[in-house]
């Protein structure tokens, strides 16, 4: 998934940058408001980390931009500042939650698993489909009871693709949502990483799961629609 930080303090940006990285996301980065809600008026994002004491525009007004243009995109606020007050005015104005700092890395990446969770409609860590199991907790994935190794971006890809069972995703969509502004990689990113996922998660399966819709694009569900027809 991919997730924007907003975050003033640049060695801090820095660092959560590199841990969610860690964790497979794909992650862009601002250092002001204006910037953040710059950002925001045309890139689409799974979550959004935002500082409230940042330059230019507060985090406030970076989540009623957000709100107001009707935009629902979770939104984590990580801030020093903990007054009861401060707290109410975010979650009034739309804030999913609220971290303060100094916090725990763990924490983060679990508020970000809950927060997301939510948005797709999902009750848990685990995401199924058929004998096909992704535990985002545990950041594990088997079939059939078989563990599979996967990448770091072959785990965010499958991940994406699991949160959109049954929907026909375009190449943009699924790269726009994987990969961030800095990536530099050719332009048939997307059929490449799906190649590999398809070798390790279909496999010599007899049903396989991931699907190419002839130009529209990739989906994964239980059986190939298309071969019944």
């Amino acid at each position: 998934m991919r997730i924007l930080v907003a975050e003033d303090e640049r060695d801090l940006n820095r660092i959560i940058a590199q841990k969610l990285t860690s964790d497979g996301y794909s992650v862009d980065c601002c250092h002001d408001g204006e910037e953040a809600i710059n950002i925001l008026s045309y890139t689409d994002y799974d979550a959004v980390i935002l500082d409230i004491m940042m330059p230019k525009a507060d985090g406030f007004a970076v989540l009623s931009y957000l709100r107001g243009k009707g935009i629902r995109t979770p939104v984590l606020f990580l801030t020093a500042r903990d007054a009861i007050e401060d707290r109410v005015k975010g979650l009034d104005l739309g804030a999913n939650d609220y971290l303060v700092k100094p916090f725990s890395f763990d924490e983060l990446s679990a508020r970000l698993r809950a927060m997301t969770r939510v948005s797709f409609g999902n009750t848990n860590n685990l995401l199924k489909v058929a004998d096909l199991t992704l535990d985002t907790a545990a950041r594990k994935v088997t079939r059939a009871g078989r563990e599979i190794k996967l990448s770091a971006k072959e785990y965010a890809l499958l991940e994406y693709l699991i949160n959109n069972k049954g929907i026909v995703l375009s190449r943009e969509k699924i790269e726009n949502h994987i990969w961030n502004f800095d990536y530099e990689g050719g332009t048939n990113a997307v059929d490449v990483y799906i190649s590999y996922l398809r070798k390790k998660i279909d496999g010599d399966y007899k049903t396989k799961l991931i699907h190419t819709v002839r130009g529209s694009g990739y989906v994964i569900r239980e059986e190939d629609e298309d071969a019944n027809k």
